[in-house]
């Protein structure tokens, strides 16, 4: 099973960084990097902020081809370059397979993405219209977690290779468990996930394997372990205990 995924694993190329004293060589995930091992169905990245998920996430999907700001292989518009060079420094274990499909989602660059599918529709091209394959409504003209959902649910084929950047960003609880719901469907249709989240609910998939990045590295792990749960649980189980202690006076 494991040969026959897409892309197995991915190592750093430690003889070739410059300096692992500077960005992104020294943030936490990849400054004690060797090898990370892929799941063959679903991986997850999850840590706090500035620990260097997303960072990681961003070089697979630029070093498999996909263009650095999301979309699909076929996309290769540019408004900002803020990608890192750390795609240059990883080789990708790549399988005889190859992907029927393919996307790299980021929520941060969501609405641009959006914005260079009405650009080209617009354009008379005599073939049918990009926006078709999202379900047929702008995604300029639905709420952010609509169009999150359009993408999951019409663009997503299977047998595809997907890369998404915080997925959870713009969807309620109910819709994250409809995204895992169709993340397990593609899943069993032959695709592989590679997930940055902090979503707890994501991360309880099942069959999948989960890298906590921390201040310590990177390090397999179980949703239950993350801090993202730990907290989300303690709160549920005992809001006004958190609150009582975050809102608390010091000085009082």
């Amino acid at each position: 099973m494991i040969s026959t995924q897409f892309v197995s694993q991915l190592q750093l190329r430690t003889d070739e960084v410059p300096s692992f004293d500077d960005y992104p060589f020294s943030l936490p995930a990849i400054r004690g990097l060797d090898t990370l091992k892929l799941h063959p169905k679903v991986t997850f990245l999850v840590g706090e902020n500035g620990t260097g998920k997303s960072t990681l996430l961003e070089a697979i999907a630029v070093a498999f081809g996909f263009n650095p700001e999301g979309g699909s292989m076929n996309f290769g518009f540019s408004t900002r370059r803020s990608h890192s060079e750390l795609h240059r420094y990883i080789r990708l274990g790549k399988s005889y397979r190859r992907p029927k499909d393919g996307f790299f989602l980021r929520a941060e660059s969501f609405f641009n993405l959006a914005t260079e599918i009405e650009q080209l529709d617009s354009e008379p091209l005599g073939g049918p219209r990009i926006i078709a394959s999202y379900g047929g409504r702008s995604l300029h003209e639905q709420s952010h977690g609509e169009s999150f959902l359009a993408l999951l649910m019409e663009r997503f084929g299977g047998n595809g290779f997907y890369v998404l950047d915080e997925p959870e960003a713009a969807l309620s609880p109910q819709r994250q468990l409809a995204a895992l719901r169709r993340i397990h469907e593609l899943a069993q249709a032959g695709s592989q996930f590679v997930i940055a989240t902090h979503s707890p609910i994501l991360m309880a998939y099942p069959d999948a394997w989960l890298y906590n990045c921390s201040a310590h590295g990177v390090q397999l792990s179980t949703a239950q372990e993350t801090e993202h749960f730990q907290v989300m649980r303690d709160f549920v189980v005992n809001p006004k205990r958190m609150l009582d202690v975050i809102l608390s006076d010091d000085d009082a």
